[in-house]
């Protein structure tokens, strides 16, 4: 077998796997009462952390949360790749800093890359009308249904102004800081019942 087929043949397996992965971990059975709230707690606990963590990693944010019609939290977005990468992740939307939702996020991608990470992603809806478009939404597409500004810093290391005057904005931590220079395009997210 060529190694064209190769590859071809091992990136259909590794989408595959990847998807029945994701089905997996969206999939709860009605009778589960117990663990669902178990569930929505944890991650509740895990966007309280996820905030704290951005309102001490980037000046100004905590503001920037305050002032949004909505924030769009996945505390743990973790991915791997080997040639074909995926990425998956729960979270909640908060309005008025109370929980309305819980949503999955998804990506993919295809090329050299290899590894695993895991990083928090968060999306501040700046207008109602962004917030208004996400929410009514079947399936969100970042970069389809609406950009996202990726959240950057000025040399006077607060977060550049013309970002924070984007519709949405994306902020990308990891066991670092704020993650520079990521893109959030292609990334799905769909509300999930927890």
């Amino acid at each position: 077998m060529n190694t064209l087929k190769l590859r071809t043949v091992f990136t259909a397996a590794a989408l595959a796997a990847s998807s029945i992965a994701f089905v997996g971990c969206t999939t709860t059975r009605p009778d589960d009462n117990a663990s669902s709230a178990s569930a929505r707690t944890s991650i509740d606990a895990q966007i309280d952390a996820t905030l704290s963590k951005l309102y001490n990693a980037v000046p100004d944010s905590r503001e920037m949360v305050a002032k949004s019609r909505g924030v769009l939290v996945f505390p743990s977005v973790v991915g791997g790749s080997l040639g074909v990468g995926a990425e998956y992740g729960r979270g909640a939307l908060r309005v008025g800093n109370r929980t309305q939702a819980y949503y999955s996020t998804t990506a993919g991608s295809i090329g050299f890359q290899a590894g695993a990470h895991s990083r928090a992603v968060i999306y501040l809806f700046t207008t109602q009308e962004a917030l208004d478009k996400f929410r009514n939404s079947k399936g969100w597409t970042a970069g389809a249904d609406a950009s996202v500004a990726a959240a950057t810093m000025g040399a006077n290391g607060r977060i550049d102004t013309n970002t924070m005057r984007q519709p949405v904005v994306g902020f990308v931590l990891t066991n670092l800081g704020l993650e520079a220079g990521v893109s959030l395009q292609g990334s799905k997210i769909s509300e999930v019942r927890v």
